[in-house]
């Protein structure tokens, strides 16, 4: 029987990597860490990012890497973690309030302006991990499905609050459009990252939400 995506990250984190540590500094100085591996993994890839790179960028020596990481896949899965986590933030730049319509719409502006600002470089930091990955790291790629996971589910909950309190018909079905939602949008990040112009982003994204306009009950 083939293992789920949840079977297989549980059983990888129970030998991956070491606990929290117990100090603010530790935490601190592991935080750096994995802030600056997850900048220099945005814009050169994980594959090219070498741990001296990491270490050099965030002022620590290779054994405070490895005090704190096991080895590089370690790293690796510490970086999604943290860019899941900054992404599903509430005030972070790919998430706003969804269970509106003008929820949605600032959203779209929100995501669009933040490329914008970025120049277009660097795409989603998940679906760049995830094209990079998936075919070289059973790991990291288990890691990444659970956090496009953790994402789509977002966009269920949202859509399904919005067809409980009956902006959207009985029809709609949340997990579906939220499928189709999330991979719109990576489309459109994936554009914008190699067209560097916007553009695409903001076409990806009005299609996402004409798709949910479909079932509107207005």
């Amino acid at each position: 029987m083939t293992e789920s995506t949840e079977e297989l990250l549980s059983a990888n984190r129970r030998t991956a990597g070491k606990p929290q540590p117990p100090s603010a500094k530790g935490r601190r100085t592991r935080e750096r860490i994995v802030e600056r591996a997850a900048r220099l993994m945005l814009i050169n890839g994980a594959g090219r990012t070498t741990l001296d790179e990491v270490g050099v960028a965030a002022g620590v020596g290779k054994s405070q890497l490895y005090h704190y990481f096991k080895d590089k896949d370690d790293l690796v899965e510490a970086v999604i973690e943290h860019q899941t986590d900054r992404i599903l933030r509430a005030d972070g730049p790919h998430l706003a309030p969804l269970d509106s319509w003008d929820g949605w719409q600032r959203w779209r502006e929100q995501i669009v302006a933040h490329q914008s600002r970025g120049g277009c470089v660097g795409g989603c930091p998940l679906g760049s991990l995830a094209n990079e990955l998936s075919e070289t790291s059973e790991h990291a790629r288990a890691v990444l499905a659970a956090s496009l996971e953790r994402w789509e589910r977002v966009f269920t909950s949202a859509i399904d609050q919005m067809r409980t309190r009956g902006l959207l018909t009985a029809d709609a079905d949340p997990a579906r459009l939220a499928t189709a939602t999330l991979a719109t949008l990576q489309g459109g990040l994936l554009l914008c990252k190699v067209r560097r112009t916007t553009e695409p982003l903001a076409t990806a994204i009005d299609a996402a939400i004409a798709n949910l306009r479909r079932f509107s009950a207005a």
